[in-house]
């Protein structure tokens, strides 16, 4: 029962819940994918499944505030961060023909209503994208109320925009959003 053990828990988890949901995803297909018995789900997660997708939900969001933040510190303009976030999607999407590893919209869609800790964790990470994006906005000299405003639109934008590319099998959405939502940017 070491660190690994969790680390590969939430690893294995977290890809589960992003590829089939929350609710599709049995304990047993966890233990079965980790190789691992209920005993040691249980001693790192003592409250169980939810317990264990919060603490996916938390380190997705270390993984994408460091990319972010990195992405937006290459970068000396939002606009130009953004659209490099926005070619990473798309490579993904076109090359992995998924983009797990950025988006928990299903997670949220699926759980926010049903758990109040899911909810908030789920909250936290796009707060935190915002702040990114705020903080950068500021700096290139919008107001703090633009800044906010700007940051809010563009986190629902390019997540929905994500959403479509899932459903509609396509990069288009994300394609749109490349070409529009630079022309926000100006301070």
């Amino acid at each position: 029962m070491n660190v690994n053990t969790k680390s590969l828990m939430i690893d294995t988890a977290t890809i589960l819940f992003q590829q089939k949901g929350y609710k599709s995803v049995g304990l047993s297909e966890i233990l079965r994918a980790c190789n691992v018995t209920k005993g040691a789900l249980y001693h790192h997660f003592p409250n169980g499944k939810e317990e264990l997708l919060i603490a996916c939900l938390q380190a997705l969001n270390e993984e994408i505030m460091t990319d972010i933040e990195g992405i937006f510190r290459a970068h000396a303009l939002s606009k130009e961060a953004i659209q490099a976030i926005i070619e990473k999607l798309i490579h993904n999407l076109e090359t992995d023909g998924t983009i797990t590893g950025y988006t928990f919209s299903s997670i949220v869609s699926e759980m926010a209503t049903v758990s109040e800790p899911v909810r908030h964790a789920c909250s936290a990470l796009y707060e935190n994208i915002q702040h990114i994006y705020c903080e950068k906005l500021v700096t290139e000299g919008f107001s703090n109320e633009s800044a906010s405003d700007i940051a809010w639109l563009m986190t629902a934008s390019i997540e929905g925009a994500m959403m479509l590319c899932l459903t509609q099998k396509s990069t288009d959405p994300l394609k749109m959003i490349a070409r529009r939502l630079p022309l926000l940017l100006r301070a």
